[in-house]
Parts: structure tokens; sequence; C-alpha cells
């Protein structure tokens, strides 16, 4: 009972049950004012001229054949008679018994419909209560309700448009970001197993077919190698692990970074003659190589001796204005070096890669390659995913690269926006706006 009493739904039906008794309260007492000022005159004007006592109607004959009439008007200068007198006194008696009657009969008629009306209004202000609060019970006991196991209900309140079903639906869109939230948290913990995974089974096939029986000399070194492989792949992975979780916690600290010069240096260390040079150097972030795959008709524990060609590397070309911004520059140098090294792992022979900043805040890093569908590039932004499926081979990578970008300029306050381009071109065109201060315009551009 003290919970039906304290809740919402009491006090709203105080607040309606008051208002309305208020008003039916003043309405009545308008009532009553507005007839107690007119009311005598009225009945003044409409009692007709008769002798106390007698019971007549207006117009019925007399015995001696006369017949009343209303009271009229003395002409200018006539003095009334006595008898005028005396019936105008007998009228006046009577109006103002009939005029008390009237107002005594008017107040306690209104005193109890006022009665009526407020245990009516009451019951409407619990009725209309409930049924205004009865959405916000439905959302209330769906929150409740909520789990990781029905993220997909959803309140779908039916009714017409206002405050409650636009919290309805907002309600309804928060569960949709959960949901989409609590599947990608799925799908990445089971991309990460998996992905650490292969590297303990290639390491487990070397030891148990590469080392089975008695290898020799040579065949033991390849099986180090090959380990050795496995382990920088690993090593990588964690790596980009550790950096995306970084990322993901926002920035401890910004200061100034010349956005442009840490471009031209990550340039430098992926193509240290000034051209291509097959790859980026050391930790990249964009996905770690896998280690070198067995050949026609070897075990999974043994490798190759003869080496792919390279192919031909692909041709840069800088745009890079002066950019400065706020941030972390260790983070930004990862950014840089992540979209470069997808530009490179996904170009083609002979491609082009290019890179630019602009006074206003963008960096743009647009690299030839395979056509891509425009409806898969939202899909690339997300951790482990790739264009296509996955056939563990050298330098392929784990798919983390371009969700290191993305989480990156989010913990920049960045945009970061990516679109397939079109043929015969094909690759992708990845932009990142950073928010920067008002400044001058352009001051110089370095073109290579």
């Amino acid at each position: 009972m003290r919970a039906v009493l304290h809740s919402e739904r009491a006090r709203l039906t105080v607040l309606y049950g008051t208002l309305l008794v208020l008003a039916g309260g003043g309405l009545v007492a308008l009532v009553n004012v507005l007839l107690r000022k007119g009311l005598g005159s009225r009945v003044n004007g409409a009692v007709t001229t008769v002798m106390p006592g007698v019971p007549v109607r207006a117009g019925d004959p007399l015995q001696d054949g006369t017949a009343f009439v209303p009271a009229q008007k003395l002409p200018p200068g006539v003095a009334p008679t006595d008898a005028q007198l005396a019936q105008w006194a007998a009228t006046k008696n009577v109006s103002r018994a009939a005029e008390q009657a009237a107002l005594h009969e008017l107040t306690v008629v209104s005193l109890v419909a006022l009665a009526l009306f407020a245990v009516l209004s009451v019951w409407l202000a619990w009725w209309m209560a409930g049924r205004v609060l009865r959405p916000v019970g439905v959302i209330t006991e769906k929150a409740r309700r909520l789990s990781g196991a029905n993220l997909h209900e959803r309140i779908a309140l039916q009714g017409p448009p206002g405050e409650l079903k636009r919290l309805a639906d907002t309600f309804d869109g928060m569960l949709d970001r959960m949901e989409g939230l609590v599947t990608a948290q799925r799908r990445f913990a089971a991309n990460a197993a998996h992905e650490l995974r292969t590297p303990v089974a290639v390491q487990r096939a070397a030891a148990e077919i590469g080392l089975a029986g008695d290898p020799g000399p040579q065949k033991v070194a390849r099986i180090r190698e090959r380990l050795i492989a496995v382990a920088d792949s690993s090593e990588h992975l964690i790596e980009s692990l550790l950096l995306l979780a970084v990322s993901e916690e926002g920035l401890e600290s910004a200061e100034p970074v010349d956005l442009a010069a840490l471009a031209e240096t990550e340039l430098a260390a992926v193509f240290p003659s000034g051209g291509p040079s097959g790859g980026p150097s050391g930790t990249t972030g964009a996905g770690p190589t896998a280690g070198p795959t067995a050949g026609p008709g070897e075990a999974p524990g043994e490798v190759s001796d003869a080496a792919p060609p390279a192919p031909p590397a692909p041709t840069v070309v800088r745009d890079l204005a002066p950019l400065t911004v706020s941030g972390d520059g260790a983070l930004l140098g990862h950014l840089v070096r992540n979209l470069l090294a997808n530009a490179v792992r996904h170009n083609r022979a002979g491609g082009r890669v290019s890179v630019a900043t602009s006074a206003d805040g963008v960096l743009t890093v647009s690299n030839t390659g395979p056509q891509i569908a425009p409806a898969d590039v939202p899909r690339l932004l997300e951790p482990f995913r790739r264009r296509a499926e996955r056939r563990h081979t050298a330098g392929e990578g784990a798919g983390l690269g371009l969700s290191i970008v993305a989480s990156i300029a989010r913990a920049h306050g960045a945009e970061l926006l990516a679109e397939a381009n079109p043929e015969p071109d094909g690759g992708l065109t990845v932009r990142v706006r950073f928010p920067v201060a008002p400044g001058p315009g352009r001051a110089g551009v370095r073109r290579d």
C-alpha cells in the first residue's frame, strides 16, 4: 500500500484530481456569484401583481371580471395610491422569498454536484495517470528483464507521436546499439581466439611433424626459422591487440603534433630509399604477417627453400601541406603507419599510394588495388575483417589495421571516412578529418 501511495501514479492522481476539483469548484462559485447579482431583478420582473395568499395565474379573471396583469410603471407625476403601495410591498416580499429559495436550492444542488464531481475526478485522475504511465511501466519492465540473452527484444510502442513514443523509440535505438556492441564483442573474442590459436597449431605441427624421427641439421634450422616466424606473428598480433585496447581508452594527454612531418617520417620508414621497399618496417599494427607457408607436397612443419619473387612496388605520390593537430604523437604515428601498411599490402603490382594532408585538418591515404564493393567498406573497419577470406599466406595480416585507425581517430575526436575507389584504379581511399583551430590557409605544398 505504501508503495502505491508513493508512486508516480498516486502523485499524478493527486495533481490531476486537485486541478479538476478546483476547476469544478471555481465553476460552481462563478455560477452562484452571477446568479446572486441578477436573480433579484429577474424575479421582480417575472412576478405578477397578485394579492397575497391567493393562488392565481397571470391572465386569470377575478370574480368581478377583471384580470391580473404584470406590474407596470406609473406615468410621470402620478403618485401611487395606498392600494398600489400595498400591492408593491406584497410583490417585493414574494420576490425576495422566491430569490432566497432559489439561491438556497442552487447552493445545495451545487455542493452535492461538486462532491460527486470530486469523487469522479479522483477516479478519472487515477485512470488517466495509469494510462499515461503505462508505456513507462513497459519500458521499466523491459529494462528489468534485459540481459545478454534477450537483447533482440524491443518495446515497439504503438501509439500517436509524443514524448513517451519518442522515449520508447529512443530506448529501442539504445537496445539496437547495445546489441550491436555485444555482437561485435562476441565476434571479436571469437576471432581473437581463432587468430591466437592458429600460431599455436602451426608451432605444434612444426614440432610434431617437422621434428619427428631424426631430422638433419638443415631441416632443424628450417623448423627453427618457422617457429621464430610464427612467434613473431603472434607477437605482432598481441601488440596490435594491445594497441587497439590502448586507443579505445582515449587520450591521457594531448600536445601539438605536426601531422605532415609525421607522415613524411612514416613514408621514409616504409620506403627508405624514397621509393617503395616492399612493405613497412617495424610493427605496423595492421596485423601480423603470417609465417612462411608450406609449399606443395610439404608437411605443415616444413618450408620451401624457394621464396616467391617480390611484385613491383607501388609508386608514392605525396601532397603534404603543413598541418598541426592536437593529440598523442605515438598513437598518430600508428594511425599513419597502419594506413600506409594497408595501402601497400592491398595494392597491385605497379600500383600507386597517395598521401596528402591539408590545412583544414584532413589526412588522406589512397591506394590502387582490387575492386571493393561500397557495401563492404564499413565492414573493413571492424576488427579481424578482411576483403576476402583469410588464406594464411605470408604478409596477409590479421585484419586489425583499419579498426585500429578508426579507434585512434575516435580517441582524437576525428571523423574517419573510407570509400571504395571506382574502376579502373580500384582500391580504397581513407580520409581522417581532425578538429583544428581556425588559422591561416595553406602556407605551401611539397610535391613529389
